[in-house]
């Protein structure tokens, strides 16, 4: 099985459930085996533990991959470059992002620079058989982020450094105990609301601010903010870095 390399300190940070890690891989090869449509592909089904975990300041964090084929990549509410039309979700993400923050929606859905500055897009769940929102719940994988969600949590603890959680949906917000002795000490501030869903994000998604909050919290504890602009995609779809 190919999958896409982990960055060190997170191998070393999800070791104690290395052997879950394993098991729950297993029963999705196996799926994969058996003739399922599993998304996303194998070499994108770890991609958010790609970045290093100690230069993670923000983490967004939604339920599982888009069940439509050629959208799932690994990051949460992200596809790549050249799909459209975009998700309805990561429409209304950017709606939000617009009238939080003030910059103008991306043509793309691409958000590997977000990645790359430190916010870690992870979902609850990391596979979903296609065209089955929550397929692949209860499989195993809530046991692996739930011990990214802490690592992450105690990384900025020790390290004494701020950290905000974007949680967006119930499924994301069952996992605040997991934050809540970094929110007692004031160094962690986690942001909730309704799921960027368009289902539901008129029900509290829109006018969350959840991108100025994040920014306002670490300023206020001496880190930079994170820039949330994106690059521009070129007319083949590749983003243009």
């Amino acid at each position: 099985m190919v999958v896409m390399r982990m960055a060190e300190d997170w191998e070393q940070a999800l070791a104690p459930v290395a052997d879950e890690l394993a098991a729950v891989q297993e029963r999705v090869e196996a799926r994969r085996a058996g003739g399922e449509a599993v998304l996303p592909a194998a070499n994108d089904v770890l991609r958010a533990f790609a970045q290093p975990l100690a230069a993670t300041r923000v983490v967004v964090l939604g339920q599982d991959p888009y069940p439509t084929p050629g959208h799932a990549i690994g990051l949460a509410f992200a596809v790549e470059a050249h799909v459209r039309p975009l998700p309805r979700s990561l429409g209304n993400i950017y709606t939000e992002l617009r009238d939080d923050v003030g910059l103008a929606p991306p043509s793309h859905g691409d958000l590997s620079a977000w990645s790359s500055r430190g916010v870690l897009l992870l979902n609850r769940v990391l596979t979903v058989t296609a065209g089955e929102a929550g397929s692949h719940r209860g499989l195993g994988w809530e046991r692996i982020t739930e011990a990214a969600i802490r690592a992450v949590a105690g990384h900025s603890a020790q390290a004494g450094t701020p950290l905000v959680a974007i949680l967006w949906g119930k499924d994301a917000q069952q996992a605040r105990p997991l934050l809540a002795a970094g929110e007692e000490r004031g160094t962690t501030a986690v942001i909730t609301s309704a799921h960027p869903s368009p289902l539901s994000a008129r029900r509290g998604f829109f006018g969350s601010r959840p991108f100025s909050r994040a920014n306002d919290f670490l300023r206020s504890h001496g880190a930079d903010p994170v820039d949330w602009s994106l690059p521009p995609a070129d007319p083949a779809g590749d983003v243009l870095f």
